[in-house]
């Protein structure tokens, strides 16, 4: 059995406050959890309002199914991203 982490570093560009940042982080968790059946965490700056980092988790036999599983991930955040970038993104297999 394998698992796949992924790490996602966020920049929120129109964030005034911590309330707007965890409404669309927790927006966006909601979607990742229902499209991809994965586990989803906010992971990192939990204080800072512009910056978050997500950490994401799936389990599977096969090392391709997981590599394909992230790649949709983040291209599913790419397509979906409203006022926030990725600036940096880290995927590994246990």
């Amino acid at each position: 059995m394998k698992i796949g982490i992924l790490n996602i570093e966020l920049f929120l560009h129109d964030t005034h406050s911590l309330k707007q940042k965890r409404f669309i982080i927790q927006q966006l968790k909601d979607k990742l959890r229902k499209r991809f059946n994965i586990s989803v965490i906010e992971a990192g700056f939990q204080d800072k309002w512009q910056r978050s980092v997500l950490a994401i988790a799936g389990i599977s036999n096969d090392d391709r199914l997981l590599n394909s599983t992230f790649d949709k991930i983040l291209d599913f955040i790419e397509e979906n991203k409203s006022g926030f970038e990725i600036l940096k993104d880290e995927f590994e297999i246990i």
